[in-house]
């Protein structure tokens, strides 16, 4: 059933600098087929009035991203809680996030107690890029988080050219495979192969594969024949702007 939070929700802040823009949030289901159920709910940057995550994050100075991208997940969390979200919540970490301090971090666990979320609820994601521009930086957030009991996800897995050397010296404990990976996939043997090979290769890691953007039953009856669990897409529920979305998981024998 969705739940309405009574009235929108806008996060806010008193800082000394200057002031961050208005945001709020819209949530997407993560569903198991296997187990017909949603395992996570993921946190999607919105503007007050449904504006893109873009659209905010660009008219934020590159030293005020941190900042931000602390305060988004305090109010994430804030706003999962009105919404009675019982299951994990994935956080995407903004662009410059990988720059936050120590006190950034902590205020994401002080509002994890604060929301009742454990930390081993909270999955936060990173872009591939973003991981390959930051490879040091990277091992040491995966180090922090991990201590905390959170789990790192590499997001839009597959859109570079160094996934699997990735894997090789990462192993986080999600991926999120490419939507461009993802579409069309019955009828494109290349991208089979390559998507094969990385499932394999996360089989063997222990590594969590999501197929994510998935839109057409026979896209989701691929994957599911290659034995993916782990869905997100319109096929299952769209994003729900300050609510729980209505979710739908096709009929599909494994």
């Amino acid at each position: 059933m969705n739940r309405q939070p009574q009235g929108p929700h806008k996060a806010s802040a008193s800082v000394p600098y200057k002031a961050l823009p208005a945001c709020t949030f819209a949530f997407q289901p993560i569903v198991n087929t296997r187990s017909r159920a949603v395992v996570a709910y993921e946190a999607l940057v919105r503007g007050p009035k449904g504006e893109s995550a873009s659209t905010i994050i660009n008219d934020i100075a590159n030293e005020d991203l941190p900042r931000f991208d602390g305060l988004c997940r305090s109010s994430a969390m804030q706003l999962a809680s009105r919404l009675s979200i019982d299951c994990d919540l994935n956080l995407n970490l903004l662009p410059q996030g990988f720059h936050a301090d120590r006190d950034c971090l902590a205020s994401t666990l002080d509002a994890a107690i604060k929301y009742n979320f454990f930390p081993e609820r909270l999955v936060v994601e990173v872009t591939e890029g973003e991981v390959l521009g930051n490879q040091e930086r990277f091992t040491d957030l995966m180090e922090v988080y991990r201590g905390l009991g959170m789990r790192l996800a590499i997001d839009d897995f597959g859109s570079g050219y160094s996934g699997l050397n990735l894997l090789a010296d990462f192993q986080p404990d999600q991926i999120k495979l490419d939507k461009n990976l993802a579409r069309g996939i019955p009828g494109r043997r290349p991208r089979q192969a390559i998507v094969r090979a990385i499932l394999q290769v996360c089989r063997d890691l222990g590594i969590e594969m999501i197929a994510e953007g998935i839109e057409t039953a026979d896209e989701y009856h691929w994957f599911s024949d290659q034995g993916v669990e782990l869905f997100q897409g319109y096929l299952f529920g769209r994003p729900g702007f300050e609510l729980l979305p209505p979710v739908h998981v096709p009929e599909y024998s494994y």
